[in-house]
C-alpha cells in the first residue's frame, strides 16, 4: 500500500492508499459519514460507509473533532460531482493527534478575530487557496527571470541610506550608528546591474506609514528587476510580459485554487492580452477633472479613487506615464524635453486594486544626481558609492518593483491585502 498526497489522487484511481490528513469538517447521513480531508496539497472528501467498515471505525468517523490529525486508508475513486474530481472510500482510520474546541468553527467570524488566529486560519480552504496563488506567483517569477538570463542578487535588509527619502523609514541603532530597515533594494540592484547586466531581487521591504487601508502593509515582499543597456520603453514591455506571464501561470496551474476563490477565469484571461493601455500623467489628470474629480490638481499624486477610475476606464492593467518630478524619488531620469516630469510609469491593476508596479529609467548624469541628492537633503557621503556608478562605465538602465502581496490580492480577487500574507507580522498587526 502506497502513502500518497491528496493532490496525486488522480494517479491512483482504483488503488488502496494511505494519506496523512486533518479533518477540516464532517457530516453524516444515516449510514454514511463524509469527512472533508486536507493534507496541505489539496482538499477532498473521504466517504465512510457503515456496512464497509467496522462499527468502531464508523463511530470514530462520526465523532472526529474538527482538525484532528489522522492516518486514513482507503480506495481512490473518481467523483464527478466535486471540482477536485476524486474522493476516498475510507477503510481504516487511525488518530494521530487529537483536537478539542478548535476556535475557528464553520460559522462566520470577523476579520480581526481571524487575523488574531492567523496561525490556525491558514488551514481554511480559502486561505489555503490564497497561499497557493502566492506560491505560484513566486515560482513563476523565478521561471520568468531565469529564462531571460537575469541573475538573482540579494540586497541588504539593514541599510545605511534611504532610496526614497527618510520620512517613512524604520530606524535602528546599529552598533552606535544609524541604520534603517530597507524600503527597497533598488539602489543596490543598480550596482548589481552594472556587474551582471540584468538582475532581480526578491525580499522583504518596510514602510513606516501608519496606514489602515485594505491595500497597504508595513512589511511586504517586493520583486525588483534592474536592467542595464535598456531604456524605459523596453522596460515597459518586460513589465507587461511579466504580469501577463504570472496571470497565465495561475490559469494553467491553479485552477482548483481559483475555483475555491470563485475567481472568474474569463476575467483573468483578459489580463493576458498585450499590450496594456498607456496614459500620460497629464492626460490622466485631465480625464479625472473632466469626470468630476475636483480633488486632484496637476502635481499631486493619485489616491485610491483616482487610480480605480483610471483603471476601470480601460478594463485592463494600465500604465500611467511620466509623473511630476517633485513627487517622485531623486534617482529618476528627467524627461528630455520637459523639466517638470521624469521618465517613469506606474502600472495600475483593474478592479480597484491600485498600483502593483512602480518603475522608471534611472538618471545617469553624475552632476544631475549629485544636485538631486543635495536638493533632497540627503547625505552625500552616504550616497558616494551610488554616485560611483555614474563615474565608472555608466549605461542607460531602468528597473521596477512589483509588490507581491498586492499582486496576490488582485489576482486572487480578495478584499484585503492582509489575507495575502502568511502570518500577521508584528508591524502589520499594529497598523494593518
Amino acid at each position: 500500500m502506497e502513502k500518497i498526497q491528496i493532490i496525486d489522487a488522480k494517479k491512483h484511481v482504483g488503488e488502496v492508499v494511505k494519506i496523512g490528513a486533518w479533518v477540516a469538517n464532517k457530516r453524516s447521513s444515516g449510514k454514511i459519514a463524509f469527512l472533508q480531508l486536507r493534507d496541505g496539497t489539496a482538499y477532498f472528501q473521504g466517504v465512510v460507509v457503515k456496512n464497509d467498515v467496522s462499527e468502531e471505525i464508523f463511530h470514530l468517523a462520526k465523532e472526529l473533532p474538527q482538525e484532528t490529525s489522522i492516518w486514513v486508508t482507503g480506495e481512490i475513486r473518481e467523483d464527478s460531482r466535486s471540482k477536485f474530481g476524486y474522493e476516498l472510500g475510507v477503510q481504516e482510520i487511525e488518530v494521530v493527534g487529537e483536537s478539542h474546541d478548535y476556535p475557528i468553527t464553520p460559522k462566520e467570524h470577523g476579520t480581526e478575530f481571524l487575523m488574531d488566529h492567523r496561525h490556525l486560519w491558514l488551514r481554511s480552504s480559502k486561505q489555503h487557496a490564497i497561499m497557493q496563488v502566492r506560491n505560484e506567483i513566486i515560482r513563476a517569477t523565478y521561471e520568468f527571470f531565469n529564462d531571460r538570463h537575469f541573475t538573482k542578487v540579494d540586497p541588504p535588509i539593514l541599510t545605511g541610506s534611504a532610496p526614497e527619502g527618510t520620512t517613512d523609514l524604520f530606524e535602528t541603532n546599529y552598533f552606535d550608528q544609524k541604520a534603517y530597515l530597507s524600503q527597497s533594494g533598488q539602489l543596490y540592484m543598480e550596482a548589481a546591474a552594472m556587474a551582471f547586466g540584468n538582475v532581480f531581487s526578491f525580499g522583504p521591504t518596510f514602510r513606516a506609514e501608519k496606514s489602515k487601508t485594505r491595500r497597504h502593509l508595513i512589511e511586504f515582499w517586493m520583486i525588483e528587476p534592474e536592467m542595464a543597456f535598456m531604456h524605459q520603453e523596453e522596460s515597459l514591455q518586460i513589465q507587461e510580459e511579466y504580469v501577463a506571464f504570472l496571470v497565465q501561470n495561475l490559469l494553467d496551474h491553479c485552477d482548483y485554487a481559483l475555483h475555491v476563490l470563485d475567481r472568474d477565469h474569463s476575467v483573468l484571461e483578459k489580463y493576458t492580452k498585450l499590450p496594456y493601455p498607456r496614459i500620460s500623467y497629464d492626460d490622466a489628470v485631465a480625464m479625472l477633472q473632466e469626470n468630476g474629480f475636483d480633488d486632484i490638481e496637476w502635481g499631486e499624486d493619485f489616491g485610491s479613487p483616482h487610480e480605480t477610475f483610471i483603471a476601470n476606464s480601460f478594463d485592463q492593467p494600465v500604465f500611467i506615464l511620466n509623473y511630476p518630478k517633485d513627487i517622485k524619488p531623486f534617482y529618476m531620469k528627467p524627461h528630455p524635453t520637459r523639466e517638470d516630469i521624469v521618465i517613469c510609469a506606474d502600472l495600475i491593476a483593474p478592479e480597484g486594486y491600485g498600483e502593483i508596479i512602480g518603475g522608471s529609467e534611472r538618471a545617469t548624469d553624475y552632476n544631475y544626481l549629485l544636485e538631486q541628492i543635495r536638493n533632497y537633503g540627503l547625505d552625500e557621503e552616504e550616497y558616494s558609492w551610488y554616485l560611483d556608478l555614474r563615474k565608472y562605465g555608466t549605461v542607460p538602465h531602468t528597473g521596477f518593483g512589483l509588490g507581491l502581496e498586492r499582486t496576490v490580492t488582485w489576482l486572487a480577487g480578495i478584499e484585503h491585502v492582509r489575507e495575502a500574507i502568511p502570518f500577521p507580522r508584528l508591524l502589520n498587526r499594529i497598523y494593518p
